[in-house]
């Protein structure tokens, strides 16, 4: 076997990615105790009356009469048993192990009313668990997680004591609940650097088609797809339906299709989960309100001859089909010589000099150096801010990495110019030093309020 000729130059990013997370680590992130005791206790006297509420359901009483054992209804497999065995539903996705699914997606697709009220209990124990984690683990007010970079096979991180990597991302309401209890120090503010976009984009440094690459540049890949597979000729993303419906391809389709994801999948996401269309026969005044109240998303789409979610699922097999073979096809030929190489040699080399042998399906092999690489460019900014802050003998932190964002602790004297050189070291810098990467690569930068909480910011 070759030795990768980067390694020493991977060894070096993470000896020095270790010390600048063990500052971190010391510095500590600032929790509201008193809101997290309160919230605790509101949060589950609100899991306790929807249980009260599900056990009073037809659903729940045919569930209890149908088994001799005593009903869990936090147990996947005993609720799975009663939906797909005992009543006998077709599942709207499989687990892993092919058995019927129990997860939201699926849940929200079987269309059960009392269903939505285990989905719901099901996000508030999330935000449960979060705080009691962070409630658990602070002392004298602070949480002190530890920032691991030896656990992840893809060379990211992970974090435990508490699971910072665990605080909820998606979902509003639950989201600004568990956010609401990061603070900052007294007189300080936080603010928060994603680069959530950065997968996208280092997928460009590997794969180098230019129609990729320039429609990342100067294009809007999610406008074009939305027009294509909502057939909107008049699409317009400042109309807010519209660009519900952009989101919805984001995050539905094109997303999907980069992480390996395939049309079946994505057509249950765009109709089902964001149109709010049934699997079946459309009729008109079925899903999302599209251009007026008297208009909605299956009045459309049958005016396209589009009548039931199977014509919906051909027509998007035909533009998987087209996004690959013609859109994105460098793209696509880059993913099949990947896959061969991982095939022939049992390895995968990233661009940072990083190697990874883990044993991979074809999907996890394509992904496994974008993410990786990914997170090493908000890595090397996390180091490259800390060493900032240290030789300007800042009073502002680095405290914390949540996902693909960077958390700073900041001096209200001092944010701008954070915010200002930190973005010098993600869109400048790096790039200087890593010749191969070939794209901008851009942040979003948001401000929490001075003595506002991680849920209150706003876009800077």
């Amino acid at each position: 076997m070759k030795i990768n000729p980067r390694t020493p130059e991977a060894m070096k990013l993470f000896m020095e990615g270790t010390m600048a997370f063990s500052r971190a680590e010391l510095a500590g992130i600032r929790v509201d105790v008193d809101y997290i005791i309160s919230e605790i206790e509101v949060l589950k006297q609100q899991m306790q009356d929807l249980e009260d509420e599900f056990k009073e359901t037809t659903f729940f009483k045919h569930w209890e009469h149908s088994t001799s054992k005593k009903i869990n209804i936090n147990s996947k497999y005993q609720l799975s048993t009663f939906l797909y065995s005992v009543k006998k539903l077709e599942p709207p996705k499989l687990t892993d192990t092919g058995n019927g699914s129990t997860d939201k997606e699926a849940l929200q697709q079987l269309n059960i009313p009392a269903l939505n009220l285990l989905i719901r209990r099901s996000k508030i124990k999330k935000a449960v668990d979060v705080l009691e984690g962070f409630y658990e683990e602070q002392v004298n007010g602070y949480i002190h997680t530890s920032f691991n970079l030896n656990m992840v096979v893809t060379y990211r991180s992970s974090s435990n004591s508490p699971n910072m990597q665990n605080t909820p991302k998606r979902g509003e309401e639950m989201m600004k609940i568990c956010r609401k209890a990061i603070i900052p120090r007294p007189g300080h503010q936080l603010i928060e650097i994603d680069l959530s976009g950065a997968e996208i984009r280092i997928a460009a440094c590997y794969n180098k088609d230019e129609k990729f690459i320039y429609d990342i540049v100067h294009g809007d890949m999610h406008s074009d797809m939305t027009k294509q597979i909502f057939l909107m000729e008049n699409f317009n993303k400042s109309i807010p339906s519209h660009n519900l419906l952009r989101a919805a391809t984001k995050n539905g389709f094109v997303f999907p299709q980069f992480y390996g994801d395939y049309y079946k999948n994505c057509s249950v996401n765009l109709a089902c989960k964001w149109g709010e269309l049934p699997q079946g026969k459309w009729k008109r005044g079925q899903g999302i309100e599209i251009d007026s109240p008297a208009f909605t998303l299956s009045d459309h789409l049958i005016s396209k001859g589009l009548n039931s979610f199977d014509k919906f699922e051909e027509h998007i097999k035909k533009i998987e089909k087209d996004f690959w073979e013609n859109r994105y096809s460098v793209y696509n030929e880059w993913k099949e010589l990947w896959w061969k190489l991982y095939l022939k040699y049992g390895y995968v080399d990233l661009l940072t000099g990083f190697r990874c042998k883990d044993i991979m399906r074809k999907n996890v092999c394509i992904n496994t150096p974008i993410q990786g690489v990914a997170f090493h460019y908000l890595l090397k900014a996390f180091i490259m801010m800390d060493a900032l802050i240290i030789s300007k003998r800042l009073d502002s932190k680095l405290v914390s990495q949540v996902h693909d964002s960077l958390i700073i602790d900041c001096h209200p004297d001092e944010t701008e110019y954070v915010i200002e050189r930190v973005m010098d070291i993600i869109e400048n810098k790096i790039p200087k030093l890593w010749k191969w990467v070939n794209v901008p690569i851009e942040a979003d930068v948001e401000k929490c309020l001075i003595n506002g909480s991680w849920a209150e910011k706003e876009k800077y």
